[in-house]
Formats: structure tokens, C-alpha cells, sequence
């Protein structure tokens, strides 16, 4: 479970990136998070990863307050949370199987059972004949999906996306949020920043709608 209890975030010399922001999102919930951009969507997400920590208010991921944990203790948090950025962040002097791996052995998993991990992690996301790939290589859509078998890679309980589909055509961003429902069915939670409208008819899943840093209700179209 994700606790926001009034929280907000201020960063040195800047305006409130968020003020005062509370929600519950449980286990293995699908959340989107919208907003303008520079509505607090990102900073939101990085305090879930415990990237950021917030100026005031609490900060609770599986019952521990992000707020109050030592530094040495982060590491152990994020092992748990998977994220997807929006510039994918891939390592292009590395192929497929190598960029996937990465996570591996900073959590000290090598050898047959990373090769085990990798290869499904790439398989889940339909990537398993290009594993040795660079990914220069890949399409837009597939430089994605080679981000999200890297962060699916250590097994999260909760999986972060960032604007995935930012700079996608619909047909991949479909494929991209289509890949996100197969692990939130799964189990893992799933929280999705877009700025992108969701439609006319109220979404399934829960919204989060950001305003200048505050949590506002979602305004659907007519």
C-alpha cells in the first residue's frame, strides 16, 4: 500500500512542485496520475521511488515512512519499485540482454538465474529474438518496451511509468498500456503519469489529477 498523508514538496529556490497532496493507492492497483506539465506529476512519482523525499507530510510505502528512513535503508526500498522513465535512460553501448541485466547485478544476481530473469523479462515484453540487439537498433516502441523489461526485471510490487507514451504513435502507446494491464492483473501495482486526456467516459482505474501541485477532482469530458 501507498500512503500520501499531506504531503508536500519544495525544492531549494523553486516554487512548490507539490502542497499539501493525500491519497491511498492499494496493492495492485492501476493509478494514472494527470496533470499539465509542471502540475507536480513527476515529483509525485519520484517520491514514491523514494528519489525525492518529501518537504512535509508523510510518505508511506509498504508501511515504511520514506520520510524517516536513514539513507543506507533507500536502497533496499527501491529494490522493490520498477521504473520506466520517459527518455527511456537505456544504455546504447550495451545490447538488449545487457541493458536488462543491469538491475540484476547491482542486487547481486548474476549467472544462470539472471540469464533465467532476463530472458523472461525481455519474452514478457516480446523482445526475446532481439536480446542481442543494440538498441539503436529498436524503434521508439521497442526502446520502450526494452525500458520496461528492464525495470519488470527484479520482480516489483510496484512498477512506475513516467510518460511512457509520450512519444509513441497510438498503436504502440496501445501496445505500451496494454503491457501495463498484464502485470497489474498479475499483481504489481501500476501508477502511469500522462498528460494525455483519457477520454469521455470516466476510466476503470483510479486518476489522480494534479493542478499546479494540488490534487483536484478529475474533470472528465461531456
Amino acid at each position: 500500500m501507498i500512503v500520501f498523508d499531506q504531503v508536500s514538496k519544495r525544492y531549494p529556490g523553486s516554487h512548490d512542485a507539490l502542497i499539501d497532496v493525500s491519497f491511498t493507492i492499494n496493492d495492485g492497483e492501476m493509478v494514472y496520475v494527470t496533470g499539465h506539465s509542471g502540475a507536480g506529476k513527476s515529483t509525485l512519482l519520484k517520491l514514491i521511488a523514494a528519489i525525492e523525499r518529501p518537504t512535509s507530510g508523510a510518505v508511506i510505502i509498504n508501511q515504511q515512512n520514506i520520510a524517516k528512513l536513514k539513507s543506507a535503508n533507500l536502497p533496499f526500498v527501491r529494490r522493490k519499485i520498477g521504473m520506466v522513465f520517459q527518455d527511456h535512460k537505456l544504455l546504447f553501448d550495451r545490447n538488449c540482454y545487457h541493458n536488462v541485466a543491469l538491475p540484476l547485478a547491482i542486487n547481486g544476481i548474476t549467472g544462470a538465474e539472471a540469464g533465467k530473469r532476463i530472458r523472461a523479462a525481455l519474452d514478457k515484453v516480446g523482445l526475446l529474438n532481439k536480446e542481442k540487439a543494440m538498441p539503436i537498433t529498436l524503434s521508439g516502441g521497442e526502446q520502450q518496451r526494452l525500458a520496461i523489461a528492464r525495470a519488470v526485471v527484479s520482480r516489483p510490487s510496484i512498477l512506475i511509468a513516467d510518460e511512457p507514451t509520450g512519444h509513441l504513435d497510438r498503436n504502440y502507446a496501445d501496445d505500451i498500456m496494454q503491457l501495463f494491464s498484464a502485470f497489474q492483473q498479475v499483481g504489481v501495482t501500476v501508477i502511469v503519469a500522462t498528460h494525455d486526456a483519457l477520454g469521455k467516459t470516466t476510466p476503470k482505474n483510479k486518476v489522480l489529477q494534479l493542478q499546479q501541485g494540488r490534487l483536484v477532482p478529475l474533470e472528465v469530458s461531456a
